[in-house]
């Protein structure tokens, strides 16, 4: 896939039950597979600790970064597809989870639509997203906050390297 109509976006990954590092990772490659995404980059994979619901596993998280020629409610379509083919189950919020893809960031866009708000709403107050975010992306300013600025002023507590850029690749 190649052409002047791609977007770059940003997705964050994470999964803290059954095999989170598999299923991130096929997650990956069944967004790669797509005609109009391809995976241009992926973050390394970080231990970090639950958030929202404290009393559960502990949570794998990574980043990756998309080029696309879908429009941003398609792409969240597709993530959501994406985590229904892998057995995804939506029943507690900030609960449990097999894998969670959240598109992050579509190039610069901003949208306030029903069921769709981008740049996320709540990236900015997560260190488990922001950790692999900056990671790929130490330039990118997310409504007028740079990620290392705000990453100074959360914290990176209990958030360790897991594995490599590589780790989807195994």
């Amino acid at each position: 896939m190649s052409g002047r109509n791609e977007v770059r976006a940003y997705v964050g990954l994470g999964g803290n039950i059954g095999d989170p590092r598999a299923t991130m990772a096929a997650a990956l490659r069944l967004l790669d597979g797509d005609a109009d995404i391809r995976v241009a980059r992926v973050s390394s994979l970080y231990a970090t600790p639950p958030w929202g619901i404290t009393d559960q596993p502990d949570f794998l998280n990574a980043a990756a970064l998309l080029e696309t020629k879908v429009e941003p409610r398609v792409l969240l379509e597709r993530c959501l597809e994406t985590e229904a083919k892998l057995h995804r189950v939506r029943d507690k919020r900030w609960g449990p989870r097999s894998v969670d893809l959240d598109v992050l960031t579509y190039g610069d866009r901003e949208i306030d639509e029903p069921g769709l708000e981008l740049p996320h709403p709540r990236m900015m107050d997560r260190a488990f997203v922001l950790v692999p975010l900056f990671e790929l992306a130490p330039e990118l300013v997310v409504r007028g906050a740079r990620l290392e600025s705000r990453l100074n002023e959360i914290g990176r507590e209990g958030i360790t390297l897991a594995a490599g850029p590589e780790w989807w690749l195994d």
